[in-house]
């Protein structure tokens, strides 16, 4: 009898697990995807996380959370708050200043960077008309870094009271190969009090579409 009980608590909480799972990603809705179709599946050995979002702390918490999942699946992560420093995301940078960052990591065997940014809906637009302008887009790390930067640092970008999406890029660094987009995902974020959750059940998500992708396949594989 006792034995039984065990384990029907056991299965309650496992289906109380499962349910907040579901809940919490369940809201994630993705908007739009691209796969490079010359990509069949993107090996890494060394890969650079970089969270743009204007809080630290957040920054912080959602980047170490994909590190982790990288190490368990033998895929050597870096976080960007370790590379860095307070004042180079304070301010703005330039094409030299970003070259000298991927100039750094090839010579550190890195091979990829999975840049996400949070942007809001009204920054988005503003963004994709200026893009249209200029007759340009974002192919590589350093221009989507260049243009999204004021993420980091500038109020007025922040300060949108609209919806916010969270794009993912992968972005292939190989010494020798061209350095260009090998997947890209743009995910609506709920509105919600707590953001760290939303990042958290961001994080989880993207790891799992990266797996269903074979994408950032480590030592261990996906």
């Amino acid at each position: 009898m006792y034995t039984r009980l065990q384990t029907s608590r056991r299965f309650i909480l496992y289906l109380a697990a499962l349910a907040l799972l579901l809940f919490s990603c369940g809201s994630l809705k993705e908007e739009s995807r691209y796969k490079n179709p010359d990509t069949v599946l993107f090996h890494a050995d060394k890969v650079l996380v970089v969270g743009m979002v204007s809080d630290y702390n957040t920054r912080l918490r959602f980047e170490t959370r994909l590190k982790d999942a990288f190490a368990e699946r033998g895929l050597e992560a870096m976080r960007s708050v370790d590379l860095f420093d307070v004042d180079f995301t304070a301010s703005q940078r330039n094409e030299a200043e970003l070259d000298k960052v991927e100039q750094q990591l090839l010579d550190k065997d890195f091979d990829a960077i999975l840049f996400s940014k949070r942007i809001n809906s009204e920054t988005r637009s503003l963004l994709s008309d200026q893009l249209a302008e200029m007759g340009r887009s974002y192919e590589r790390f350093q221009e989507d870094y260049l243009i999204h930067q004021g993420i980091y640092y500038d109020e007025d970008v922040n300060a949108g009271k609209g919806t916010y999406t969270a794009e993912t890029s992968l972005y292939c660094i190989c010494d020798g190969k061209q350095r260009e987009l090998i997947w890209r995902s743009d995910v609506r974020l709920p509105k919600k009090r707590n953001s760290d959750r939303v990042f958290d059940s961001y994080a989880d998500w993207l790891v799992r579409n990266l797996e269903d992708e074979q994408l950032m396949i480590g030592g261990k594989g996906f």
